[in-house]
């Protein structure tokens, strides 16, 4: 019987949901996993220093890492009306207001993080002055307490925002989605490219099944996203799950890798990330 697959992915809803199956055991001749649990900007660390056969990570992160790891064309996280969004504590600020101001973010090898940056250098005269990075859960209170001038949140903070009474200053994926009409791309899944083609066809079809599984019956997985899920409200779970796990979820298609490529060369364009090879997204 051969090793688990160590495996790293963030303990926020949709990965739970997503890998529940799989973790589990419950998808018929899928490898075993050996899961760690890591937020996102740790494990894009992990991804460039080649820890870990499978890993969840951030899109931005793909330049780096995809001489060593694969891109699997499912299990990840696009969507629309799931960006990121800026906060501010005014309300009714437009984006000039962050001229020359001091922007917290989670991570600068982020999709979120590019997303911010292409919006700006469109939107934002001069551009913003100092970014400063926080973990994801300090970025709110900072705004709320005075100590940046805005913010730049992610995942369950478009449902809570409103409790540090914080208002949305912009949604880099309303931006992203109006000028280029594509889904978001937020989080992927990649694998080595050592472990063989087969292999990586293997894991690609554990993943989609465990997404299937997840959906046939979601009542399933709900101990383990509870579990994990950091005293998120339930019902603020379910929203983040519905908003994340969708039809890209299953298989990226024609749009997703679209999006993903578009983001990416944007991003180049900019001098934000490395220039992407013409098949460096391919599947085996």
């Amino acid at each position: 019987m051969s090793e688990p697959l160590k495996i790293a992915y963030s303990p926020c809803p949709n990965d739970t949901f997503v890998f529940d199956a799989w973790a589990h055991g419950r998808v018929p001749g899928a490898p075993a996993l050996d899961v760690t649990f890591a937020d996102i900007d740790v494990t894009n660390g992990m991804a460039q220093r080649g820890e870990f056969d499978v890993l969840k990570v951030s899109y931005a992160v793909l330049p780096w890492v995809l001489d060593e790891y694969a891109l699997l064309p499912c299990g990840g996280a696009l969507g629309r009306g799931c960006g990121p969004l800026v906060l501010t504590r005014e309300a009714g600020e437009g984006p000039a207001s962050l001229a020359g101001k001091t922007v917290a973010v989670p991570s600068e090898r982020s999709t979120a993080y590019l997303l911010f940056r292409l919006w700006a250098a469109a939107e934002v005269p001069g551009g913003v002055g100092e970014v400063v990075v926080l973990p994801f859960h300090e970025i709110m209170p900072a705004v709320r307490d005075g100590k940046v001038d805005a913010g730049l949140v992610i995942h369950e903070a478009r449902f809570t925002y409103g409790e540090y009474g914080l208002h949305c200053l912009a949604d880099m994926g309303e931006h992203w989605e109006n000028t280029t009409g594509l889904p978001i791309p937020l989080g992927a899944v990649i694998a080595k490219r050592s472990l063989g083609a087969e292999r990586l066809r293997e894991l690609a079809e554990a993943a989609r099944t465990s997404v299937r599984m997840a959906w046939d019956d979601p009542e399933a997985s709900r101990p383990y996203v509870l579990e994990h899920a950091q005293e998120m409200d339930p019902k603020v779970t379910d929203q983040h799950i519905g908003l994340y796990v969708n039809e890209f979820t299953a298989g990226l298609g024609e749009d997703g890798y679209a999006a993903v490529r578009g983001l990416l060369t944007r991003a180049a364009a900019e001098g934000l990330v490395p220039p992407l090879g013409p098949d460096a997204l391919a599947f085996v």
